[in-house]
C-alpha cells in the first residue's frame, strides 16, 4: 500500500510557529459532534500529523480520506462540527487544510466560538462568529488571522455546503486557571501554556510530545535527534506557561535504550525582550539551571532543588543533550511569580 504526503512549500504565517495549536488532541481537544461524517470521521481532522492519501484504501462508506468528510447534500443547508477545546485560550490564527480533497472540498467555511464552560448547544446565543465566511480551494492549506481574546472553550466549524477538511487548527495561547493549582506547578506543561520555541534538530518522533502530560507510549512519542556525525550537541528551547522559580526538573528517557543522550544540562532566563528567533542566539549566554548530568537509558531522572543552581526567576529554559539522542518527556516544576 502506498501513502502520499503533500508538504506544501507555501509561506507559513508566524502565528503557526509561535503559538500553540489549541485543537491538538494532546491538550484534550475533541471533535464532539457534527452534522454528518459519513465518508470520514471528524476526529481525523484534529490529527497532528500531515494528512496522507492512500490510493487503494476504501471502507464501507467509500474512499478512505484523512480528515472529516460529509456526504453530498441534496436538500439545502450546510454541514458543521462542534469542537470542545481541551484548555481555554486566546486565538490569533486559524488553519483550514483541504490537502488531498480535490473534487470534494467545501468551497467556503466559517468559524464560530463560545466561552461557555458547559456545552453551548447548537442554537446558543453564546456563539460568536470569529471568522466570517471565506472561500476555500482544493488541496491547500488556508491560513486566516484571527485576533480574538478568550478564554474560548468551544469552536464550531461550518462548511458550505458539504465536503471534506483534512485538518483544522486553531493557534493561540493557553489560558490556565492558575487558582486551581497548588504551590507546585508544572511550568513547562503543554496544558499549562508551555510551548516549544525552537530546536536544532527533531529528525524522529514528535517534538511537541516532550511537553505532554503523562508518559510516552513508545519511542516515537518524544523528541529524538539524528545521529550526530560532527562535534557539538543538540538543544530544545522552551517557553514556560508562566514565569516562575524552578524547584524540580524531570528528564525522562523512557523507551530510548540504545539512543538516549549521555548527558543533559538546562539553562534558564527570565526573558524581558526579544523574539522567538532572537532567543536562539540569546540562549547561548543564559546561566545554567542544571549543570551537566549523566543520563541512563529508559529511565525517569529526577533533579531536586538541591541539584539546581540558584539563578532566580525564569520564563524560558533550554534543554541541552550531549551529544544527541531521544527524550520522552521533560518537565520543569516550580512556583509561579
Amino acid at each position: 500500500m502506498t501513502e502520499t504526503v503533500i508538504r506544501n512549500t507555501m509561506q507559513i504565517p508566524d502565528f503557526v510557529g509561535s503559538n500553540t495549536n489549541l485543537c491538538s488532541p494532546r491538550l484534550g481537544t475533541v471533535a464532539l459532534r457534527c452534522s454528518d461524517d459519513s465518508f470520514a470521521s471528524r476526529e481525523r481532522m484534529l490529527a497532528e500529523t500531515d494528512p496522507v492519501f492512500k490510493p487503494d484504501v476504501y471502507d464501507n462508506f467509500g474512499k478512505w480520506m484523512d480528515g472529516w468528510e460529509s456526504k453530498r447534500r441534496r436538500y439545502g443547508g450546510h454541514d458543521w462540527c462542534v469542537i470542545r477545546l481541551g484548555v481555554p485560550g486566546d486565538l490569533v490564527g486559524l488553519e483550514l487544510d483541504t490537502t488531498h480533497f480535490t473534487g470534494n472540498y467545501p468551497p467556503a467555511a466559517s468559524v464560530w466560538a463560545s466561552k461557555e464552560e458547559d456545552d453551548p448547544g447548537d442554537a446558543s446565543e453564546s456563539w460568536e462568529e470569529i471568522l466570517e465566511s471565506v472561500s476555500l480551494g482544493p488541496s491547500k492549506r488556508h491560513f486566516f488571522n484571527c485576533q480574538k481574546p478568550g478564554p474560548w472553550r468551544w469552536l464550531r466549524l461550518n462548511i458550505f455546503p458539504d465536503g471534506g477538511i483534512a485538518r483544522f487548527r486553531a493557534y493561540g495561547n493557553v489560558l490556565p486557571d492558575w487558582t486551581s493549582f497548588g504551590s507546585e506547578i508544572e511550568l513547562s506543561g503543554l496544558n499549562n501554556g508551555g510551548r516549544i520555541v525552537a530546536y536544532n534538530d527533531a529528525h524522529y518522533g514528535n517534538v511537541q510530545a516532550v511537553l505532554d502530560s503523562g508518559r510516552g507510549i513508545n519511542m516515537g512519542d518524544g523528541w529524538e535527534t539524528r545521529r550526530r556525525r560532527e562535534p557539538g550537541f543538540d538543544w530544545l528551547l522552551i517557553a514556560l506557561g508562566a514565569p516562575g522559580e524552578a524547584n524540580k526538573i524531570e528528564v525522562d528517557t523512557s523507551f530510548y535504550k540504545g539512543n538516549s543522550p549521555a548527558k543533559c544540562s538546562v539553562q534558564g532566563q527570565n526573558v524581558e525582550w526579544g523574539t522567538d528567533q532572537s532567543l536562539i542566539t540569546q540562549s547561548m549566554f543564559w546561566p545554567e539551571l542544571l549543570t551537566p548530568k549523566d543520563l541512563t537509558p529508559d529511565t525517569i531522572h529526577h533533579f531536586e532543588l538541591k541539584d539546581l543552581e540558584k539563578i532566580g526567576p525564569i520564563s524560558h529554559v533550554k534543554l541541552n543533550i550531549f551529544p544527541d539522542g531521544g527524550i520522552s518527556r521533560f518537565r520543569v516544576f516550580g512556583s509561579r511569580l
